[in-house]
């Protein structure tokens, strides 16, 4: 038995000829008739200097949302919604040279900021901006700006931009103070994880004063461990706890596969609070300092295991520094005399360079510290005024 869908069609060839082109001549007919818009050529637009580029609206028939959700459902929409506002999209333009050494502009990174203050200022990682020849930032409106760079503080992995925006439409986050925080605590992150906006998570705050690494290899203490979902794209947007206060910047992931592990990390608020305002004002975050130099790593290491005493050595004694006129003394090779070694600032224990580093961090210009030092053979305590 023939299968009827391969059953040969018993009409002459002619004939299926002729009705094949009655039916092409049909089609023509009627594709003439149809209505064809002009070919338009697309292209990118970008805003003029540094204003913005506004986006029509959609229109929404969104019906009304439920008015019956649970309390604490209803805590995490308000937070959103009260939030999300400050939160921005940010994404640049690298320059880059093919095999044959001609140069264009490509997509570079892409990430996420939030609304410092009224200026126009927004904070972010400064991973998101690195080598960037352009920056670019989206509001919550879908209004897009170009962005100037104010100023960054890789050692923090924070920067700063600025947006020529009118101020009505600059909603401010409030900070909280990220030294009031317990493990425990529930937690929010408002980003745009692999370019998807305004994207909110939740967690919990894992552990505190975890220490990650900078960008120039200097570490960031005091960072805030959270295992609400944190993948690219996340980087320099707000942490928030649950009462809509920014307590963090999110920055870094720890994850083999590169996506979210549960393993995010934030830069604490107060480090934020420390250096935004410096980088606002002198483009650059400088923090405060002894007036020394101190010795190497290595000969630190050496005069620990003659002398038994764990500290950093100083080198030298800038003059007119606050650590001259208190007294602090320098090495002097010719005199066959050791440095101080500076075992501890303000009762903590300071070993290496890089934890005087990290102390001196916490403290601005001014402030005055005790040092603890081991000279001649015994601890002296001195007062001394930062600069």
């Amino acid at each position: 038995m023939t299968d009827p869908i391969m059953r040969p069609s018993r009409e002459p060839v002619t004939q299926r000829l002729a009705a094949l082109l009655t039916a092409l001549a049909a089609l023509a007919v009627a594709a003439c008739t149809v209505e064809v818009a002009p070919a338009t050529t697309a292209r990118a637009v970008e805003p003029s200097e540094t204003g913005p580029v506004s986006v029509a609206p959609r229109q929404s028939s969104t019906p009304e949302p439920y008015a019956d959700l649970r309390s604490d459902e209803q805590a995490i929409v308000d937070l959103f919604e009260n939030t999300s506002p400050s939160v921005v999209y940010i994404s640049t333009l690298a320059v880059r040279a093919d095999p044959f050494g001609r140069v264009m502009n490509v997509p570079g990174a892409s990430g996420t900021g939030f609304v410092w203050d009224d200026e126009g200022h927004i904070v972010t990682n400064s991973h998101v901006i690195q080598q960037a020849r352009q920056i670019r930032v989206v509001m919550h409106d879908q209004t897009g700006y170009l962005a100037e760079l104010v100023g960054e503080s890789p050692r923090h992995d924070l920067a700063v931009l600025r947006i020529d925006a009118p101020r009505e439409t600059l909603q401010r986050i409030q900070p909280g103070d990220s030294d009031r925080l317990r493990v425990g605590q529930h937690v929010y992150a408002i980003g745009n994880p692999f370019g998807l906006s305004a994207t909110l998570t939740t967690g919990i705050i894992s552990a505190l004063n975890r220490q990650i690494e900078g960008l120039t290899g200097d570490i960031i203490e005091d960072v805030i461990q959270t295992d609400a979902a944190i993948n690219q794209g996340n980087s320099g947007g707000p942490l928030l706890d649950s009462g809509g206060r920014v307590i963090g910047v999110n920055s870094q992931i720890l994850s083999p596969s590169g996506t979210s592990a549960g393993l995010g990390f934030a830069v604490p608020i107060n480090i934020v609070q420390r250096v935004a305002p410096q980088l606002i004002a002198n483009g650059a975050y400088t923090p405060a300092t002894l007036g020394v130099t101190p010795v190497s790593n290595r000969l630190d290491r050496l005069v620990s295991s003659r002398l038994g005493v764990y500290g950093t050595m100083i080198n030298q004694v800038i003059p007119g520094s606050g650590a001259d006129s208190a007294g602090l003394r320098g090495t002097d090779p010719r005199a066959d005399r050791l440095g101080d070694i500076i075992t501890a600032i303000d009762n903590e224990p300071v070993r290496t360079i890089q934890e005087l580093r990290l102390v001196l961090d916490r403290h601005q210009p001014g402030d005055e510290v005790e040092i603890q030092v081991f000279r001649d053979g015994e601890t002296r305590t001195l007062t001394v005024t930062l600069q």
